[in-house]
């Protein structure tokens, strides 16, 4: 794997934060953040010239890019999860709590092995 060795670069205690904010985006609260701070901007700052609204476009967008990929994603882990359930391998569901480091290294082992 190609970044693999850039896992010196993320300390265990980073993983598990940095990934609680990528859920935290998707959120209904993240858009109210934006919308205020957005107001905020536009009100307090220099108004709404071409690199305000450039700026806020694209945070926007990366907020509902964002919400769309959260749905999608547990759309599909809600599928996987009952077919686990039905083949009798409640076990592998537990992948979802581990870090994406973890998992990288568990498809590793298991492509070794399999």
């Amino acid at each position: 794997m190609l970044f693999a060795s850039w896992d010196f670069m993320s300390p265990p205690k980073s993983r598990g934060w940095l990934t609680e904010i990528g859920v935290a985006t998707s959120r209904p609260a993240a858009f109210a953040i934006f919308l205020v701070y957005g107001i905020a901007w536009i009100t307090v700052g220099n108004g709404l010239e071409w690199h305000s609204f450039a700026t806020l476009a694209t945070w926007g967008m990366t907020l509902v890019i964002q919400r769309a990929e959260h749905r999608d994603t547990q759309a599909i882990h809600a599928k996987l999860d009952e077919l686990l359930k039905v083949a009798g391998r409640e076990h592998v569901m537990k992948v979802d709590d581990e870090d994406a480091e973890e998992v990288e290294s568990r498809r590793e082992e298991i492509r070794r092995t399999g």
